[in-house]
């Protein structure tokens, strides 16, 4: 068994993170899905995150499988990965929050499906996605292993990158308009700079 002082920190952050998730999955259950766009290359990409992101690091914390990829960082690195978790968890939590029953694990949407642009969506599209770049980064800090650290690193962006422009195009076409203008003012992971036009404060 690995449990450095590191490794408990991610421990800790991974069941934080596994928790939110529950608990706003459990919201959303039951509820009616209209469009959905689960083929087999989603799967595939599923499987290879949370493989990364669950089976690599439990064998290297848990089993010596691994050890011949362990490396050593200078002490003050992980404390970056401290300070990349703490903030990966609190994105993760305020999306969750801020869209409410408005989300699904993969590519779906509800009947009634609401476009969120409130909180955090006002200035970045994919703070979830956000989030999960922190997260790796932070197992990657954590984890002094090239296999445990860094490989969900790799995976999540095959599938971040394969799954965003379909998920944006499915939006497009359920939404029309409303997201292609909400695309204009706002950015993937980051705020933009610069806005072509400002979203209309919510209604009371």
């Amino acid at each position: 068994m690995n449990l450095q002082p590191w490794n408990v920190v991610f421990l800790i952050g991974f069941v934080a993170y596994m928790g939110i998730r529950a608990v706003f999955e459990r919201r959303t259950r039951g509820t009616a899905k209209t469009v959905r766009r689960v083929d087999t290359s989603e799967r595939i990409l599923l499987v290879m995150v949370i493989s990364t992101s669950l089976l690599l690091p439990a064998l290297y914390l848990f089993t010596p499988l691994l050890s011949f990829a362990d490396y050593r960082l200078p002490t003050f690195v992980p404390w970056c990965g401290v300070v990349a978790m703490g903030a990966a968890l609190w994105l993760f939590w305020r999306s969750h929050a801020d869209l409410g029953l408005n989300w699904s694990v993969t590519l779906e949407l509800r009947k009634d499906h609401q476009l969120v642009t409130q909180g955090i969506y006002r200035s970045i599209r994919h703070p979830m996605y956000a989030s999960i770049w922190l997260f790796s980064l932070a197992q990657g800090l954590l984890l002094e292993n090239w296999l445990a650290g860094w490989s969900v690193l790799v995976a999540f962006a095959v599938m971040y990158f394969v799954r965003t422009p379909r998920e944006e195009q499915m939006m497009c076409e359920f939404f029309g308009d409303e997201y292609r203008d909400y695309m204009q003012q706002t950015g993937r992971l980051v705020p933009r700079l610069s806005a072509h036009k400002r979203m209309p404060p919510a209604e009371m």
